[in-house]
């Protein structure tokens, strides 16, 4: 004999188990629906992250540029007070005597010395 089929069941084979899958069901789509949240909101703390670390590395440029630009401009300020200075020196244009006489004297006591002549 036929059973006859109520209202809200579905044709399976039986009332307790289409419960349980639609338990199931809202259960998994609950855990998925947390677990799409928690993945949304790590992806938004990544990019605020991101975007900070930008805007550190954009002010630590900046900085660095502001420090090429004085270290070239001190270079420049150097390079002509050298240029300047060279026409004047006389340093620059013949060694000084105590080099010529220290490196004089450095050979000089070897050959004069009693110990070394034959």
């Amino acid at each position: 004999v036929p059973h006859p089929v109520k209202s809200g069941d579905s044709p399976s084979l039986g009332g307790s188990d289409d419960s349980s899958d639609d338990t199931r069901k809202v259960q998994r789509r609950e855990k998925n629906r947390i677990a799409a949240q928690k993945s949304r909101q790590r992806q938004t703390q990544k990019a605020d992250m991101l975007h900070l670390e930008s805007e550190d590395l954009e002010r630590q440029n900046a900085a660095l540029r502001r420090e090429i630009k004085q270290l070239t401009e001190e270079l420049k300020h150097f390079t002509s007070m050298l240029s300047s200075h060279e026409t004047h020196c006389s340093i620059l244009t013949t060694p000084p005597p105590e080099v010529l006489y220290a490196a004089h004297s450095f050979h000089q006591p070897h050959i004069s010395s009693p110990r070394f002549q034959h």
